[in-house]
């Protein structure tokens, strides 16, 4: 059975076109994808972002056809190229398809569509908006008064609603300024700041003051009338405590106490500075009696001698003390050298690991376009006729039923030596208007390094094959290309929009004992007409 049929993918009319940076910098690159618990329906993993797991948000679509959010893919290729990781986890990872570059991806706005007219409800506990994820996006992300966030401060969960009373009121890291001293500190040291605060108020217990800055507390207990303080002469021995107005009332009626205290103090003092005498208390009075002529006193000469011992001591203590200061000195200087020397060494080495961990990155991206290299040196063919094999058919049927994998890139080949570059794309699960029905398969113009020496656009007969391992009745589909499409003029990017046919062949082919399918492999056959080149 023969098919020749002129049919364009759907995207090759301008539903889609490739990113660009100059477009991506209008976009809302700053959320991630949406909370699953967003859709009111069932979440199929054409709706899955494959990097945060989030319901796609400006979705955009790679090389390998797995969609990522535009502000995942941003970040996952902020730093270069970056392989697919759904591909790896897939085992179908194909270079350079499976590559991730925000350059190589396009907006996905069949998928965007899709997704915004799906309907949705708040995920927040207790609303009840409903609607769809474009409105939802638009209106009530971010406004839900229901919506709970985390403060920033002590890291609670909080209505956004209560976030300001929460922050003046609630927070425990909240910062307060002191209403006495202004000073800035934590809630959590509230306490501590009202026990040192010099201008926190304070109330005198004995008079009933109050307000009293705490700087000037101690000026108020002097002259505070009621503030019951220590006689003057308790340095002496007197242990009476009376209220300030009536320290002139017992300093005059204790004269004569106060005056045997001081001459019982004097004595002491004369005592131990001239030798033993002997003391005597009588009727309150302090008398004093001398040494007996005669007798030896020795005492303050020998007590001057210990002095002078205890002195002569204290001065070798203290040279030996600073001669040992002195060597630490001199050992923390020299561990203060070595230890700028030995920064210096960290710095340098930290440097080179810094260079050589770069060095290793281009190696690894240099090994990885040379593998790329070589894999498409020893599966391309130069004669504008390419047989595609394609083995675990039903392994990778089922993940494009599942979403995981839905296309699959073939690798390059050429019209001549130094002509067009191009390649096949086939959905395995179909796409578009064949999807889940047939088999979708379309041709690719790449972009090649001889380019500027071909004829453009290109419009060379493509045919599509599907062959039968009984060698009987292939499914043939052919096109010529429509010049004005995008798909056939000069490529700019890696590839250009894929162009072909969605309802290349039905599954129902493939079914049963199909000799289209045989040891679980189909081959796929592409003849691209080189009539007038």
């Amino acid at each position: 059975m023969f098919h020749h049929k002129i049919k364009e993918h759907p995207i090759s009319g301008g539903w889609y076109s490739m990113a660009r940076s100059g477009q991506l910098s209008s976009l809302d690159l700053s959320l991630p994808g949406m909370p699953r618990e967003v859709l009111a329906v069932p979440m199929e993993p054409k709706y899955l972002c494959q990097q945060c797991q989030g319901v796609l948000r400006k979705p955009f679509q790679a090389q390998c056809g797995h969609r990522f959010c535009v502000y995942c893919l941003t970040q996952l290729t902020s730093s270069g190229p970056k392989p697919c990781k759904a591909c790896q986890q897939e085992a179908i990872y194909e270079e350079p398809q499976s590559i991730l570059n925000i350059s190589d991806a396009f907006p996905d706005n069949a998928a965007r569509r899709e997704i915004d007219s799906l309907p949705a409800t708040c995920p927040n506990e207790s609303c009840t908006w409903t609607g769809k994820i474009k409105e939802y996006e638009e209106m009530h992300e971010g406004k839900c008064e229901f919506e709970r966030t985390t403060c920033d401060a002590c890291h609670a969960i909080i209505l956004r609603t209560e976030r300001d009373r929460h922050n003046e009121r609630e927070c425990e890291e909240r910062t307060l300024n002191c209403k006495y001293c202004k000073v800035t500190f934590n809630f959590k040291e509230i306490k501590a700041h009202d026990e040192i605060c010099q201008k926190f108020p304070i109330h005198c217990k004995d008079c009933g003051k109050k307000k009293i800055p705490r700087e000037k507390f101690p000026d108020h207990i002097l002259s505070c009338v009621k503030s019951r303080t220590a006689c003057a002469f308790s340095v002496i021995g007197c242990s009476t405590v009376v209220e300030n107005e009536k320290q002139v009332d017992h300093e005059q009626s204790s004269v004569p106490e106060h005056l045997r205290l001081l001459l019982v103090q004097v004595g002491r003092c004369l005592q131990q500075a001239e030798g033993p005498g002997e003391w005597q208390e009588d009727s309150g009075l302090g008398l004093y009696r001398a040494p007996e002529e005669g007798a030896p006193s020795a005492g303050g000469a020998g007590q001057a001698r210990g002095l002078e011992k205890k002195l002569i001591a204290l001065e070798n203590i203290v040279c030996v003390l600073n001669r040992e200061l002195e060597r630490t000195a001199l050992t923390l200087e020299a561990f203060n050298r070595q230890h700028h020397l030995d920064q210096d060494k960290i710095d340098n080495l930290t440097n080179k690991v810094r260079q050589l961990e770069r060095t290793v990155n281009m190696r690894d991206l240099q090994l990885a376009e040379t593998e790329g290299t070589l894999r498409e040196l020893t599966y391309c063919t130069h004669d504008g006729i390419f047989v595609w094999k394609i083995p675990d058919f039903s392994r990778r049927r089922q993940e494009a039923a599942a979403g995981r994998a839905p296309a699959m890139f073939s690798p390059a080949f050429y019209s001549s030596k130094y002509g067009y570059k191009m390649c096949l794309r086939l959905y395995l699960n179909g796409d578009g208007t064949g999807r889940g029905t047939h088999l979708s398969l379309f041709f690719v113009v790449m972009r090649g390094k001889y380019d500027a020496l071909l004829k453009w656009p290109f419009s060379q007969k493509v045919t599509l094959m599907l062959l039968d391992q009984n060698n009987r009745e292939h499914v043939i589909d052919a096109f010529r290309p429509d010049v004005s499409s995008t798909s056939f003029q000069r490529p700019i990017s890696e590839m250009n929009i894929a162009s072909g046919c969605p309802l290349f062949c039905p599954l129902a082919k493939l079914a049963g004992k199909s000799s289209y399918l045989r040891d679980d492999t189909v081959f796929i056959k592409a003849i691209v007409d080189l009539t007038g080149l």
